[in-house]
């Protein structure tokens, strides 16, 4: 027989953890929160080592969305990303990575000077990749080649 796992609320660990500080046992909290078995409070609480994990909070550095909002207004209105940076005095980089995190804007590949794909690889170089290995500088296409390549002009 297949079971599947109840999670706990937010309210339900809440309160799990204030009646684990009073020093009730885990069969009596699971009675409280209407659970079959003790098994789900054990697994948190010893996942916790039993001290009650710090609330979550988002990272300082991390966009709010506040921010994320003028990213849109921003890109709606044709802006460029470091005008964007600018204007939410953040980080053109942090900007991108954000775009790209999030799928970007439609036209990106167009307004880009590289013309470079927007999956965040380079373009493939028009230098010839040489093997390392073989002795003859069998090109990588061969099939005396190894599959290690190098960009040295000795091969």
């Amino acid at each position: 027989m297949v079971t599947s796992r109840i999670w706990f609320t937010a309210q339900q660990k809440a309160e799990l953890w204030e009646r684990w500080r009073n020093g009730q046992s885990a069969a009596a909290i699971s009675r409280a929160l209407e659970r079959r078995s003790k098994t789900g409070v054990d697994r948190i609480v010893v996942l916790h080592g039993g001290i009650a994990p710090a609330p979550r909070r988002r990272a300082v550095t991390a966009l709010r969305v506040e921010e994320r909002e003028e990213i849109s207004r921003g890109l709606a209105t044709g802006q460029s990303m470091r005008g964007i940076a600018r204007g939410l005095r953040r980080s053109p980089s942090t900007i991108s990575r954000e775009l790209r995190r999030n799928g970007g804007r439609q036209g990106y590949r167009a307004n880009r000077a590289t013309g470079a794909p927007l999956s965040g690889r380079c373009v493939p170089s028009l230098v010839a990749w040489r093997c390392m290995g073989s002795y003859d500088g069998a090109w990588r296409g061969s099939s005396r080649c190894n599959g290690r390549r190098s960009r040295s002009p000795a091969g």
